[in-house]
């Protein structure tokens, strides 16, 4: 029984929320939103991953947890990640020009040997 069916691989769109707690107590009550990646806690806060289209709802219901304080989306996803324009072009390596002008002085070099 062999079975031919191919499978393909989709990469999901995935988030992250900061959630800011008052206590870390209640971690369990946050595990089943997505995966928890960091806990922070010094500064009590929680990073997690979840799905693109799962975060309008998730960020809801978290925000009105009792012991949440704050919710925070990441905008790492928002943010052009595309350097490749820049790097190897002179457009990275131009600079504006502050108008000093150089004169180069006729200045002779003697050694102490010659004076």
């Amino acid at each position: 029984m062999q079975v031919n069916e191919e499978k393909e691989f989709v990469i999901q769109k995935r988030r992250c929320l900061v959630v800011w707690v008052y206590s870390l107590k209640q971690l369990k009550v946050l595990k089943r939103y997505g995966l928890i990646q960091y806990i922070s806690r010094r500064m009590k806060y929680v990073m997690i991953y979840m799905n693109e289209e799962e975060i309008e709802m998730a960020e809801t219901k978290i925000n009105g947890l009792h012991f949440v304080r704050k919710v925070e989306r990441s905008y790492r996803p928002d943010v052009e990640m595309n350097f490749a324009e820049k790097i190897g072009t002179k457009a990275a390596y131009q600079y504006e020009d502050e108008g000093f002008e150089v004169e180069e002085i006729g200045t002779q070099i003697r050694l102490a040997e010659n004076v």
